[in-house]
C-alpha cells in the first residue's frame, strides 16, 4: 500500500521518528496523506464533492491543503507541513520530500495543466514556491523561500527569488540547507555583494580624485597667498 510506504519513508528523512504510533497521531504530513488517498480514490470514482468535502476537512485538521485530482507518487513525505498547498493539476513523483510553507501553485485562471510536476527524488525547502505548468527533473533541489518560474533540468539545485541554478550544482555536491537562504551560494546574495564591492571601488577613486584635484588647486595658488594662508 502506498500509505504503508508514505509511513515507512518518515523513518528513513525525520531522525526524531520513534514508532508507527507516533507518526500517525501526530505528523500533520503523514495526516494529510492519509486523507489524500482516501479523497483521490473517491476523485477517480467521479465522487467529487465528497473528495472535495474530505479535502477540506484534511486541511482544517493539517493546515495542509491537497487538492484530491493531485497525482502524487510513492513514499511522498511532507515534513512539518503547515502552509503546503498542492494544486489541482500538479504531479508528484516517487520519493520526494516538501517541506512546510511549500506551494504547487498556478499562474493561470484557464483550465487544463496549471500546477508543477515534480519527478521523483525532488526535495523542495520550507517556503519554496513552484509556480506555473513547469517541470522539475529528477534529484532537483530546492532552496528555502525560492520562487521557482521555470523547468529545473534533472539534478540541479536552484535558490534565490527568481530561483537561478547554482553553477557548481553539477560539478560538485552542495551543502544543501532546507530551511536557510542566507548561504553564500546564493545568487542574489552573491549580485549584492558584488555592487556593494562596486560602491565601494566607485566611492575610493573619488577620493583620490578629489585629492587629487585639491594638489593642483594649491600648486596653483601663488607663494604668498599660501603663506598668509598658514598665518
Amino acid at each position: 500500500m502506498k500509505f504503508t510506504e508514505d509511513i515507512q519513508s518518515v523513518f528513513e528523512r525525520d531522525p526524531a521518528a520513534r514508532n508507527t504510533f507516533e507518526i500517525i497521531t501526530t505528523y500533520s504530513g503523514v495526516q494529510a496523506m492519509l486523507f489524500y488517498r482516501l479523497a483521490h480514490k473517491l476523485w477517480c470514482l467521479r465522487l467529487k464533492w465528497l473528495a472535495r468535502f474530505i479535502s477540506m476537512i484534511a486541511r482544517w485538521l493539517t493546515g495542509i491543503e491537497i487538492h484530491p485530482a493531485a497525482k502524487i507518487g510513492r513514499r511522498f513525505f511532507i515534513d512539518h507541513g503547515m502552509g503546503v498547498v498542492i494544486g489541482e493539476t500538479a504531479k508528484i513523483g516517487d520519493d520526494c520530500t516538501l517541506y512546510h510553507g511549500v506551494t504547487l501553485g498556478g499562474t493561470t485562471w484557464k483550465k487544463g495543466k496549471r500546477h508543477p510536476t515534480l519527478n521523483n527524488n525532488v526535495v523542495i525547502g520550507a517556503g519554496a514556491k513552484i509556480l506555473g505548468p513547469i517541470t522539475l527533473g529528477d534529484n532537483v533541489r530546492v532552496g528555502s523561500n525560492s520562487v521557482v518560474v521555470k523547468s529545473v533540468d534533472k539534478g540541479q539545485t536552484v535558490v534565490g527569488v527568481p530561483a537561478r541554478v547554482l553553477k557548481e550544482s553539477k560539478t560538485q555536491s552542495i551543502k544543501f540547507d532546507f530551511y536557510a537562504v542566507g548561504s553564500g551560494d546564493d545568487p542574489t546574495a552573491k549580485d549584492i555583494s558584488s555592487i556593494l564591492e562596486h560602491l565601494n571601488d566607485i566611492d575610493s577613486r573619488l577620493r583620490k580624485v578629489s585629492r587629487e584635484l585639491n594638489l593642483e588647486e594649491k600648486k596653483d595658488i601663488p607663494v604668498g597667498d599660501l603663506e598668509s594662508e598658514s598665518k
